[in-house]
């Protein structure tokens, strides 16, 4: 069955609900937001990342995507809208299912896993942007305290401007973005060669694809921004939010697996496996490569343009589900009102944002490898859990797509604890 036919027919009544609400320019928005939420500067190393393992293991992913994409941030949009209570975010939805002190647990797990990432970002960000100021425009080495504070600083105002402002952002950056990735690919096109078919090996492919399985994970996640954005569809559409959600959702799967695979196969079938492996081991991204090897303007000039829009638009949709969780968290133990709770961690968010940018520390990689099978676990495993524990999920209790996400939610987090430990 399609991702179209599944979302109108498993959702009770979806199909009159979509045709009665129809298509408007807010769930054209929030598609946006959430692309750009998943294509995060990380983008630039999948093409070495999933197409190290030869062709085969490449498609099977690639076929994968969709569905585990999809089905998976659906989930978790269902979870956080399932409360009694509206406008509940992820840590009191959490709390009303599980119990307090497990909610608890959940909410700072789930903090804990996106607050790393924005950690790197911050860093990335300003790395990207001194680099182009040094090598591009050929200016001075800027002092790095200022250019950090002022790139924080102009991420979080954004967010701070409120939602038709984020909106606004997000549709300014990816709409370029979207259209370098698709303009790139098609310039790769005439470089394209047959791959090279490796023998088949049942182990060593399963293998392959079972430790890739992360990687396709975390390069389509959105997870950060989804409270936010089902409590938003939940104001917008009431009673019709879970079926406009699946929509919205829906979309964004199709551009985001469009988009970014069709620039990993062409980044892949423009090298060879020891080109890619060669990448991987200079440890710089797919265009820096390509950069290198061809001497190709084009690609010098578009990669930090990529790398900067794409972190940038990664940034605002991560720190959108950092702050949600965090200033509840703030508020509950403390017995501060919410606002004073958001402003207080807003606060720590900036500095500490900031201090990791200007410090620049090596075991960020470390960070986000470790912050990886906590969100594998609450955008894939918690969400199925709590069908067959809540009540308010019970009619969601049929159909494959449960036993589906938990097993490849499953595999991703075995595989991204093997990586660890071996």
């Amino acid at each position: 069955m399609s991702l179209s036919a599944e979302v109108t027919t498993e959702l009770s009544g979806s199909r009159s609900v979509v045709a009665h609400t129809g298509w408007r320019r807010h769930d054209t928005h929030w598609v946006i937001s959430l692309f750009g939420t998943a294509v995060g500067a990380g983008i630039l190393f999948l093409p070495i990342n999933l197409g190290l393992g030869g062709i085969w293991p490449l498609v099977i992913v690639a076929v994968l995507a969709g569905p585990m994409t999809f089905l998976a941030h659906r989930g978790l949009a269902r979870f956080v809208l399932s409360s009694s209570r509206p406008q509940a975010d992820f840590t009191e939805v959490a709390e009303e299912h599980f119990g307090k002190m497990a909610g608890r647990l959940i909410s700072a797990l789930y903090f804990l896993s996106i607050f790393p990432i924005l950690l790197i970002y911050g860093v990335g960000l300003t790395n990207t942007v001194e680099s182009f100021m040094v090598n591009q425009l050929g200016m001075a080495t800027p002092n790095r305290v200022m250019l950090s504070g002022v790139l924080v600083f102009a991420m979080i105002a954004v967010m701070l401007a409120g939602e038709k402002a984020m909106l606004r952002a997000f549709a300014f950056m990816v709409y370029p973005l979207a259209a370098i990735l698709a303009a790139l690919s098609v310039y790769l096109i005439p470089q394209w060669h047959w791959p090279e078919m490796v023998a088949f090996e049942g182990g060593s492919f399963l293998n392959t694809v079972w430790l890739a399985l992360p990687v396709t994970v975390f390069a389509f996640s959105h997870a950060a921004a989804i409270s936010g954005f089902a409590n938003v569809q939940r104001r917008e559409y009431g009673e019709q939010a879970e079926a406009k959600s699946g929509l919205i959702l829906r979309n964004t799967t199709i551009m985001l697996v469009g988009f970014v695979l069709f620039f990993v196969f062409s980044c892949v079938l423009s090298l060879s496996p020891a080109q890619l492996a060669e990448a991987k081991a200079q440890n710089v991204s797919v265009l820096s490569y390509l950069a290198n090897i061809t001497d190709n303007p084009v690609i010098v000039t578009l990669g930090p343009l990529i790398a900067f829009i794409a972190i940038s638009s990664s940034f605002l949709g991560h720190f959108l589900g950092a702050r949600e969780s965090l200033k509840t968290l703030i508020a509950k133990p403390t017995g501060l009102s919410l606002g004073k709770a958001d402003r207080i961690g807003i606060a720590l968010m900036f500095f500490a944002i900031w201090g990791a940018a200007v410090i620049n520390p090596g075991i960020l990689g470390l960070m986000e490898t470790l912050s990886g099978p906590v969100i594998a676990m609450i955008l894939f495993i918690m969400p199925v859990v709590a069908i067959y524990k809540v009540e308010a999920l019970a009619r969601f209790r049929q159909g494959w797509a449960n036993g589906f996400i938990l097993l490849t939610g499953s595999l991703a987090v075995s595989a991204l604890l093997f990586s660890l430990l071996k």
